[in-house]
């Protein structure tokens, strides 16, 4: 068992932090059916994902768990749209968005998966960088 200690900038945390606020807020949009607010409140919660995606790059366990929330976020406002507009279920041979929403779902599960099963097993985890802060790829 390591006893190795994990920090972030603290300005990624603020970043993270917001982050649960926007979506916290867009999913008591679509709990109570506020369709305009909860469509408007898509793009910060997606957008913050992406950037602290795009900010924790660098290391590869953060680098794949944050891919992994951002097709979470994308298949619940798949789903949230389908709810907001009676696209849910039923639209093509019985499906519907909330059906659509499986494959981001799935493909956070697979870069989870592969993580996992092939970096995780090798051990490259929190503390294998894919760069160097100088943008040198790593050997």
């Amino acid at each position: 068992m390591s006893n190795k200690v994990y920090t972030i900038p603290a300005n990624f945390r603020r970043t993270e932090n917001l982050h649960i606020l926007l979506w916290l807020l867009k999913d008591i949009c679509w709990a109570t059916n506020l369709r305009i607010p909860g469509l408007i409140m898509i793009v910060p919660t997606l957008t913050v994902a992406l950037l602290i995606t795009w900010q924790t790059r660098h290391m590869k366990s953060e680098l794949f768990h944050n891919l992994a929330v951002d097709f979470w976020i994308t298949a619940n406002c798949t789903w949230m749209i389908g709810e907001f507009f009676k696209l849910d279920e039923n639209v093509w041979h019985g499906y519907g968005l909330r059906q659509l929403a499986i494959i981001p779902f799935a493909l956070g599960l697979g870069v989870l998966a592969y993580y996992y099963i092939v970096l995780y097993k090798r051990g490259e985890n929190e503390h294998t960088p894919i760069t160097e802060p100088t943008g040198e790829i790593s050997s």
